[in-house]
């Protein structure tokens, strides 16, 4: 029994998630997502606000975040692993921030437009659960 409301705790995480991704032309202020639908290759850049462009890529990248973390610690039950993912975490999101705000900053100059794509796909998708998850369970597997 302990086993089924651990995954419907984490199906119900997951399917939070979801919503984001599913509604987030609605939620979020990101004129990126068209123009990465669209033709980008033309290198046509689209008009954007750029403060709350990174202040909406903040907030999902939080959102995301705090699910993420709390699928984490449903699935082990251990502190140590959301101290981890939290620093983990951290410093991912510090380091993919600055990167895409100096992208931003130097639009018109880029000629490949795909590390903007793979920078702004990491911060605004739960990319990194879907890595530590296994990451872990293998780990804890190997050590108890």
């Amino acid at each position: 029994m302990k086993t089924l409301i651990k995954l419907v705790c984490i199906g119900f995480l997951l399917v939070c998630l979801a919503a984001i991704r599913f509604f987030e032309t609605s939620l979020f202020y990101d004129p990126l997502l068209n123009f990465f639908h669209s033709d980008y290759l033309k290198g046509v850049t689209p008009e954007f606000h750029f403060g709350k462009l990174v202040g909406y890529t903040i907030l999902r990248f939080l959102l995301n975040t705090a699910i993420s973390l709390l699928i984490l610690y449903v699935a082990f039950k251990d502190s140590s692993v959301l101290k981890f993912s939290a620093l983990l975490y951290t410093i991912v999101f510090v380091a993919l921030i600055s990167v895409f705000c100096i992208m931003l900053l130097q639009i018109e100059q880029i000629d490949n437009f795909m590390p903007l794509f793979y920078v702004r796909r990491f911060l605004i998708q739960p990319v990194m659960v879907i890595l530590l998850l296994p990451a872990f369970y293998y780990y804890k597997r190997q050590h108890d």
